[in-house]
């Protein structure tokens, strides 16, 4: 075979660096951001935050720096410019602060602030806290110390006694009845009934701690003992057979039951609570509803002037350093307003598509898709999916992630559509108002529905109801 020479013709695409690193600032939430800008920022001395600034100068002039005038950030419904001609980045510190007009989310005062509370105090700590007051020997007290380590968060024994007998150190010679006699005695401490075994030792032990006068105390006994299943089922009638008991005495026993709690330990979860920052509010000025961004979560990153300054006497490899700092820095800044940008133009196409949420609730949720946003700010699905992804809006209907905002449609009559976040809402209200003793099936349901002119099949309506949680009518019925 002749060696020769062929010319190809093709094209290829090729994300810069720069532009790879815009992207991956998109999709970035507040939290990830913060990290990500301070991680740059240690090994980049041409940036600096504007706080760290402020806080520098008001250390040399001997006073606390006076904050800036806030700057408007905030953008009517109707206007709009690609992100990715965005201008020339500037050189000053980035600083998206909202109007402090009094209509405007600018104006928030300290009301719109959640209370930082301590640490929790967790169900081991509550425990041991109980222990320390408990007058024990010194085996009963270690026994008891591994059976605390060892609770569920819902406050169970779920390793058994076995458990806690191999979690013992082999010296100690302990047997299941002693430590059995230190479970049983740490179940009366507060919450009552922790340390359980099972449902129903977690039950006997609480109607244990009332008065044996209380009425139908007994019966409840009995039927904690042996007959939860048809608790569970609300069969008052089969539980009065087999008791011999009448129905209303075997009622209030269910009654007495159901007042006690069978998760113990779940009042003392110390799981922290997450708090969200909206990235973007949602106000309505007049009849329109406009957006803006929330100062407080957009980054204030700009050029250390100083070492800006040094950059025209450095020579050779400096200098050449430095000039490449200079310019990563540029494009930093320059994603970061891309971003900014992006996320105003996303919110506020959401914000017009969905103003009827705003203004009566979820069931006047229109179907909204990724396809349409994108086609309505000119860019690709891909970068309205990361936009949207873990970033928040604060309206005054609450805080919904950008994602929320999505959903299919369900065809109507009059050839429009419903979307499943409205039609979801409606199922609840229309579950929230059935009569208790006759709930409605789904094809009930799905029958409220057609009357309504949205077409929905009876499976639609199954599926529906159980994203929401909500039990089946024969569920709802025994419930009640």
């Amino acid at each position: 075979m002749k060696p020769g020479l062929q010319f190809r013709l093709n094209q290829q695409l090729t994300l810069t660096p720069q532009l790879q690193q815009a992207i991956r600032l998109l999709q970035l939430s507040q939290l990830e951001l913060e990290v990500e800008l301070r991680q740059i920022a240690e090994g980049n001395p041409l940036l600096e935050f504007e706080e760290e600034t402020l806080a520098d100068e008001a250390e040399e002039d001997g006073f606390a720096a006076a904050p800036a005038e806030a700057s408007t950030a905030e953008r009517d419904v109707d206007d709009g410019a690609d992100w990715a001609e965005a201008d020339t980045p500037v050189e000053t510190p980035i600083d998206f602060s909202l109007s402090g007009s009094a209509g405007g989310p600018g104006s928030r005062g300290e009301e719109d602030f959640e209370p930082q509370n301590a640490a929790p105090e967790t169900l081991q700590e509550h425990l041991l806290w109980q222990l320390n007051l408990t007058p024990l020997g010194a085996r009963q007290r270690l026994i008891a110390t591994i059976i605390i380590d060892a609770l569920n968060a819902d406050g169970y024994l779920a390793e058994g006694i076995e458990g806690v007998l191999a979690a013992l150190p082999a010296d100690l010679d302990a047997s299941i009845e002693e430590i059995e006699a230190v479970r049983r005695q740490l179940q009366r401490f507060d919450p009552t009934g922790i340390a359980s075994l099972d449902l129903r030792d977690c039950l006997r032990v609480q109607l244990e701690q009332f008065d044996a006068a209380t009425p139908q105390r007994e019966l409840a006994m009995q039927i904690v003992s042996g007959e939860l299943e048809l608790l569970a089922r609300n069969d008052i009638a089969k539980l009065a057979r087999k008791l011999r008991a009448g129905e209303e005495d075997v009622a209030a026993a269910a009654l007495l039951i159901r007042s006690l709690d069978p998760r113990p330990g779940a009042g003392l979860d110390a799981t922290p609570v997450e708090y969200v920052a909206p990235d973007v509010y949602a106000f309505k000025e007049g009849s329109r509803w406009r957006v803006s961004l929330n100062p407080d979560c957009q980054p204030r990153l700009g050029l250390n002037q100083h070492y800006c300054s040094l950059i025209a006497q450095a020579r050779g490899e400096d200098a050449s350093w430095m000039r490449g700092q200079l310019q990563e820095a540029r494009w930093l800044i320059k994603s970061l307003e891309s971003r900014a940008e992006t996320l105003l133009k996303v919110a506020d196409a959401i914000v017009r598509r969905q103003s009827a949420f705003l203004d009566y609730g979820p069931e006047a949720m229109h179907p909204l898709v990724l396809r349409e946003v994108a086609e309505e700010v000119g860019m690709h699905e891909s970068t309205i999916s990361r936009v949207t992804t873990r970033k928040y809006i604060h309206t005054p209907r609450g805080t919904f992630e950008l994602k929320y905002f999505f959903s299919s449609g369900v065809s109507t009559e009059d050839g429009g559509g419903a979307s499943a976040t409205a039609i979801q809402a409606m199922i609840k209200k229309l579950i929230d108002a059935e009569d208790s003793r006759k709930p409605l099936s789904d094809q009930a349901l799905a029958e409220e529905l057609n009357g309504k002119g949205i077409q929905v099949a009876r499976r639609t309506v199954a599926k529906y109801r159980e994203a929401l949680r909500i039990p089946s009518s024969s569920e709802r019925q025994r419930a009640g």
